[in-house]
């Protein structure tokens, strides 16, 4: 596995951050950086913490309008954030975050959990609970676990519950923001072999940010270093 320096992503068939600058005020968190991720590829994403590495995953996932410089889908800049990008285009992006109780609604099921970006984006009921079941079994949680909330259920499993709420719409680019770092090595090892099969399967291109280099190089095809802003 080749270390390599942030570069320029191909102008196709990948999810490119060119020359990405954010700033909060005076301070520069991210000063023009550029990222690419190909379809079908995993590249590994390290530097120190509070560094912008997750502010980086926020702008590639379409949830953080940069100060300068722009994304592109597969060649296409993508202008605005959130709800002011169009369905279509905004679901092909997914996030796995790396706490996970930060990243669900404790009032909702398990679930209702995996199913909520499918009514958001008005699926169907008859269509909803079909793939909430075979998301569920991709990713090991049994029907017991479907029916309990965040707090009755550990942080694996509720992570689980995350990466299939983040595959519901089988995105073409998953974005892991140290996703793995707060799980048991058994439940580690199962995300990263999900993730790997979908991957395989869809020829999704993978993010992983991680301080971990034993995953790093387990994991990706290639990493790049974040330069320090």
């Amino acid at each position: 596995m080749a270390e390599q320096p942030v570069v320029p992503g191909a102008a196709t068939g990948a999810l490119v951050a060119d020359e990405v600058t954010v700033a909060y005020g005076r301070q520069v968190v991210l000063d023009r950086v550029s990222l690419s991720v190909g379809r079908g590829e995993t590249v590994g994403l390290r530097g120190p913490s509070g560094g912008g590495k997750s502010t980086l995953v926020r702008v590639l996932a379409l949830l953080h309008r940069p100060s300068a410089g722009r994304v592109r889908l597969d060649g296409t800049p993508v202008s605005g954030v959130r709800y002011a990008v169009p369905v279509a285009v905004r679901i092909r992006v997914a996030v796995l975050f790396q706490s996970p109780r930060a990243a669900a609604d404790p009032r909702l099921s398990l679930a209702d959990l995996i199913a909520e970006p499918l009514r958001a984006t008005g699926h169907p009921a008859a269509r909803v609970r079909p793939r909430v079941d075979e998301l569920a079994e991709l990713v090991g949680l049994t029907p017991d676990l479907l029916i309990r909330r965040p707090h009755a259920v550990s942080d694996g499993q509720l992570q689980r519950a995350c990466l299939a709420r983040a595959l519901v719409h089988r995105p073409d680019y998953l974005l892991c923001d140290e996703a793995t770092a707060m799980l048991d090595a058994s439940t580690q090892a199962h995300v990263a072999a999900v993730v790997g099969d979908y991957q395989r399967v869809h020829r999704a291109g993978v993010l992983v940010v991680s301080h971990d280099p034993a995953l790093l190089s387990r994991w990706a095809d290639r990493v790049v270093d974040l330069p320090v802003a």
